[in-house]
């Protein structure tokens, strides 16, 4: 078995090494730079309630595929339905829709680390974006993005309320997408 280089994996390490809290909690330029006043259209729609205190109203992929070796862009927006004491981390597992590849954790702080969940207030619409990064030598033709909210303290994810209404794996993780891979 062929090993990937480092530098294959540096952009996924950078991805995960670069989480940034504000302390003090996000001020209000931050949480203006964080919320939307109105999602735009998306090409992913979801539904799923997490817990009866955030919906995941959908998400989009940018450039719509991913490219071996060229970052893709990924936003979801989550609309607040209740108050979230606890800080939830959102976690994005990227499997192998064929299972060639290992599971990749691009787990994040929402919205760059500026905008704890404890934050959030019913009503609002928070963007969360990330990237993924795929090494150039993958050989897999399609994607799947699982996710969901987890809280490190207690290693619990937040409970998909509507299972029967959105995808899912029956352990609260969202089938947010199966997103195809370019060939290069």
């Amino acid at each position: 078995m062929r090993l990937p280089s480092l530098c294959h994996l540096l952009p996924s390490l950078l991805l995960c090494a670069c989480i940034v809290e504000a302390p003090g909690g996000a001020s209000e330029a931050e949480r203006r730079q964080a919320t939307v006043q109105q999602v735009p259209p998306l090409s992913i729609k979801s539904g799923a309630n997490l817990g009866g205190k955030v919906e995941i109203a959908g998400a989009s992929v940018q450039p719509g595929r991913v490219v071996p070796g060229e970052p893709a862009r990924i936003t979801v927006f989550f609309k607040v339905l209740q108050a979230i004491p606890e800080d939830f981390t959102v976690f994005v597992h990227v499997e192998d829709a064929e299972g060639r590849m290992e599971r990749m954790n691009l787990d994040h702080k929402p919205a760059g680390g500026l905008y704890p969940t404890t934050q959030w207030r019913p009503g609002e619409t928070v963007k969360d974006e990330f990237s993924l990064y795929l090494p150039p030598d993958t050989q897999a033709r399609n994607v799947v993005i699982w996710m969901g909210l987890w809280d490190a303290r207690t290693d619990a994810r937040m409970p998909l309320t509507n299972p029967e209404a959105v995808r899912n794996d029956g352990r609260h993780r969202l089938l947010l997408a199966q997103v195809p891979v370019a060939t290069r």
